[in-house]
């Protein structure tokens, strides 16, 4: 062939890809056109609890709200012809609230830097306003029986279940603190208003749906102690059916998320099993107020009443160096017939919850012998032992078939958050050019109260859903930048 013919046919070729990248790209006088594709974002309206409200380092604040994950997400929807995205903001960003003048709501963490670390070293996550020697913390502005005038976009309430947004009365003051929310209650359209109700009423055309979290997530919180119950599976599918068909009852498209596998949060990964350290004389002097249940061990195993595998896993003895905290579990053989009650060491199978690092090592009432996690075993609600875990995985794994069923149905936009944070809690994800791991305090991914994200982790999961919504409605939006988003707050931030 004719060198001059080949190369004519490469510039036809290439001629003939330019033109359809430029196709692909929406392109007007050189500039990319962003497009709703056959998703209308003119009226957006988002849905949810704390992950919605843009709850972070343990409260809300205008700071956080601002980072919340709706938030971000309206401002790419307002590339494309979304309006406005009004949030019920914070009177400050201490965080926290008060319910008639008296703190209810407690301010948010912060991370404080010990200025002498060596020892102790007491840097970590604090209230805001409190350091060593001074628990007092910042006192919030933000009086929830102060009701502010709506509507607002953003109808994420912290705390909510599943079955909290379609209740009315849910905003009712006169029904705190057991049958309202204060956050709603400060928002709410009256006093028979419920979440979902006060949302429609805004004719949204399209939504986001974050809930069910908390339908889990308050047992695991409470270590399975029966004071949170699971949300029976029945009520959870009426509540969510419900929501989603009253929420597409206009013709609104929206994108919702599942929930995330709760016990691989930091909250519940960050506190070891073994975090005592002694001596070989305080072991020994410890060891000697568990003597007589030993021995009563032994003469229930001679008796037939337990097997030996039970008798060693439920026997305490401590040794030099670090050591297992002292648990109940309520899952062992019921030997209080007999005079035992169910104590054993804790297992790295056992979660510890977060707050249990404070508590653990703290005496009974000053007495220098009554040493919690110790001499004094640690109650239920500090620990997630592996049958309460596997009730926990039971219910997820069943609210998230009803939410993947509803939403196919549905044909909204779908985001598998439960997958995306198990991947960030085993080997991280990438965004942009930052790790973000579930490490607390420093990961990235989450925030200071083990639980919620950060700022730079919720916009993570913004380009998530941004994917979803683009692959479903044919929309082109734009991915938003890790760089833009911070990982902690100020102390100085009030």
């Amino acid at each position: 062939m004719n060198t001059q013919y080949k190369w004519l046919i490469l510039l036809l070729i290439f001629g003939c890809i330019s033109c359809e990248s430029d196709d692909d790209a929406s392109t007007t006088g050189g500039e990319v056109v962003i497009t709703s594709g056959n998703a209308d974002f003119s009226k957006y309206v988002s849905l949810g609890n704390s992950l919605a409200a843009g709850f972070t380092d343990g409260a809300l604040f205008i700071a956080g709200q601002e980072n919340s994950m709706p938030n971000i997400l309206a401002k790419q929807f307002a590339l494309a012809g979304g309006g406005e995205f009004t949030q019920p903001l914070m009177n400050d960003n201490i965080g926290g609230a008060l319910v008639a003048g008296t703190p209810t709501l407690n301010p948010r963490f912060y991370f404080y830097s010990d200025p002498n670390p060596d020892p102790p070293n007491e840097s970590g996550p604090r209230l805001l306003g409190t350091t060593p020697g001074d628990d007092t913390p910042e006192i919030p502005t933000t009086e929830i029986t102060n009701i502010i005038s709506g509507p607002f976009n953003n109808m994420g309430i912290p705390g909510a279940k599943s079955f909290h947004l379609p209740a009315a009365g849910y905003g009712n003051v006169a029904g705190l603190p057991s049958m309202a929310n204060p956050y709603f209650v400060r928002i709410a359209s009256g006093p028979t208003a419920s979440v979902l109700g006060d949302a429609m009423a805004q004719n949204p055309t399209f939504f986001s749906l974050w809930i069910g979290n908390n339908d889990v997530l308050g047992y695991a919180l409470s270590g399975g102690d029966g004071t949170d119950p699971i949300t029976d599976e029945t009520i959870f599918t009426q509540a969510y059916n419900a929501i989603v068909t009253t929420l597409t009852s206009g013709q609104a498209k929206g994108v919702a998320f599942n929930i995330p596998d709760v016990t691989s949060i930091p909250h519940f990964t960050t506190v070891p099993y073994n975090p005592v350290p002694l001596d070989a004389a305080t072991a020994g002097a410890v060891n000697q107020g568990y003597a007589a249940y030993n021995a009563g061990l032994l003469q229930i195993e001679g008796l037939g009443g337990i097997d030996e595998a039970e008798r060693k896993a439920r026997t305490i003895e401590f040794a030099a160096g670090q050591n297992a905290v002292v648990i109940e579990d309520e899952s062992l053989t019921n030997l209080t017939g007999s005079g035992l009650p169910n104590y054993r060491h804790a297992t790295a199978e056992d979660l510890l919850i977060l707050p249990s690092s404070s508590f653990i090592g703290t005496t009974v009432g000053g007495n220098p012998l009554l040493i919690n996690g110790v001499s004094v075993p640690l109650e239920d609600k500090w620990v997630l032992i592996p049958a309460e875990q596997q009730e926990i995985s039971a219910a997820t794994t069943t609210f998230n078939t009803i939410i993947s069923t509803a939403i196919q149905q549905a044909g909204l936009a779908f985001v598998d958050a439960n997958t995306i944070l198990k991947e960030a809690s085993e080997n991280g994800v990438m965004f942009d050019d930052f790790l973000l791991q579930d490490d607390l305090v420093f990961g990235g991914a989450f925030s200071l109260d083990g639980v919620h994200p950060t700022a730079r982790g919720y916009a993570f999961l913004v380009n998530k859903a941004i994917e979803s919504i683009n692959a479903t409605y044919g929309s082109n939006l734009p991915m938003v930048k890790a760089v833009d988003y911070p990982t902690f707050y100020s102390a100085l931030l009030k």
